[in-house]
């Protein structure tokens, strides 16, 4: 056999040995560049991945939301299963809102600020401008959450089921005792996105008990890293944690 036959056939070999082998720090879902399903973490973690449909202040699923799970960095989702862990001692657990955000879909919600023919959901808004949201610091024209590790989340009853967690109570103003609160997610004193003061975690207009929601929830997350925004009780970003923003599709794969 000649020298080149035998090249060719080492070549062939080498390819049928490792072709079908991923390279180093891919995935086999394709995320890439160290992003994850959080749901491939830490299943026990509830998601109501809003932008993914209707239930949001535009009122319909935001570009890039073609699955509701949570995508973010595995040293976010790390970082999260020991936060839920931590919780459970308590009775409680994580509830996901937002996770990896798509550039798309930041740009999306400026251009729904600034488009004044589009209302959008004044519940979630009661007492604030809609034209006014970026300007006081509710929408980001650059969104952290873009980079995979910024994440909204709150906290529900652990004891509650999956399925009542995703029922929504309610259709009143999300700083009113009926906002749109599923039944057993705790009450924080507003609803997720609620764009108002109220909403500013060290906000002196709660009960006790939200006081206390809020206090349990910031320092789980403390704990593990992530810090919280002050205007937001649900927004944590993750220390250190910071890259580039990325635009690729949460990918439209069925949970495992």
């Amino acid at each position: 056999m000649s020298i080149a036959a035998l090249s060719l056939r080492g070549i062939l070999l080498v390819v049928m040995l490792f072709g079908c082998v991923a390279p180093i720090g891919a995935r086999a879902d394709g995320l890439g560049n160290g992003f994850v399903f959080l749901d491939e973490i830490d299943p026990t973690i509830i998601q109501d991945m809003r932008y993914a449909g209707s239930n949001n202040f535009t009122g319909k699923p935001l570009p890039g939301y073609r699955s509701a799970r949570c995508v973010v960095k595995s040293a976010v989702a790390v970082a999260l299963k020991q936060v839920q862990a931590d919780l459970a001692a308590s009775h409680l657990s994580l509830k996901m809102f937002d996770c990896y955000r798509p550039i798309r879909a930041v740009q999306a919600m400026v251009r729904w600020v600034g488009d004044g023919s589009i209302g959008g959901d004044k519940n979630y808004f009661p007492r604030t401008q809609k034209s006014a949201l970026i300007q006081q610091g509710y929408i980001a024209s650059r969104s952290g959450h873009s980079t995979g590790t910024v994440v909204d989340l709150g906290l529900v009853d652990a004891s509650a089921s999956t399925e009542a967690a995703d029922a929504v109570d309610g259709n009143g103003p999300c700083i009113a005792g009926n906002n749109a609160r599923a039944p057993n997610e705790a009450d924080m004193g507003t609803s997720f996105d609620c764009f108002d003061p109220k909403s500013a975690t060290s906000n002196g207009g709660l009960t006790r008990p939200q006081q206390q929601y809020r206090a349990a929830l910031v320092a789980a997350m403390e704990r593990h890293g992530f810090a919280n925004y002050s205007r937001e009780w649900w927004h944590f970003s993750f220390r250190g944690g910071s890259s580039g923003a990325f635009d690729f599709d949460i990918p439209a794969r069925p949970k495992p």
